[in-house]
């Protein structure tokens, strides 16, 4: 069975600016706010990436903060694993006892998307990248 790869990180911010100046200075990691259209999604670069915005040494992931609510599925710091099909991925995930928990929604530029929960819990994320 092929594995599929952790892509990217997420984190919940209550209040971005404070987010952002305190991992730039603290780590180096550069971040760039994107407006209404993306939800005020804040992007994160950990590492170098190519014009693509692809990490160049493998292993190497980057991620984003989204906005912290009241929702407990925002709570916590989550990862997203990259898969080939969204629709047979989200089968396994359901046969093997997780949830999924919305529809899944097209990220524009960047591919399909949602959100389970494991068996244990935890809540984690899918992505099928948009094809080139």
């Amino acid at each position: 069975m092929a594995m599929d790869p952790v892509v990217h990180f997420e984190m919940p911010a209550r209040d971005k600016n404070r987010m952002r100046k305190f991992y730039e200075s603290s780590f180096g990691w550069k971040t760039e706010q994107l407006g209404k259209e993306m939800g005020e999604y804040v992007i994160v670069t950990t590492t170098e990436t190519d014009k693509d915005r692809m990490v160049k040494k493998p292993g190497n992931i980057n991620g984003g903060f989204y906005q912290r609510s009241d929702d407990p599925l925002t709570h916590a710091p989550s990862f997203v694993i990259q898969v080939e099909n969204m629709e047979k991925s989200m089968e396994k995930i359901k046969a093997a006892g997780g949830k999924i928990n919305r529809k899944p929604e097209e990220i524009p530029g960047v591919g399909i998307f949602t959100s389970f929960t494991d068996t244990e819990g935890n809540v984690a994320s899918i992505m099928q990248p948009r094809r080139k």
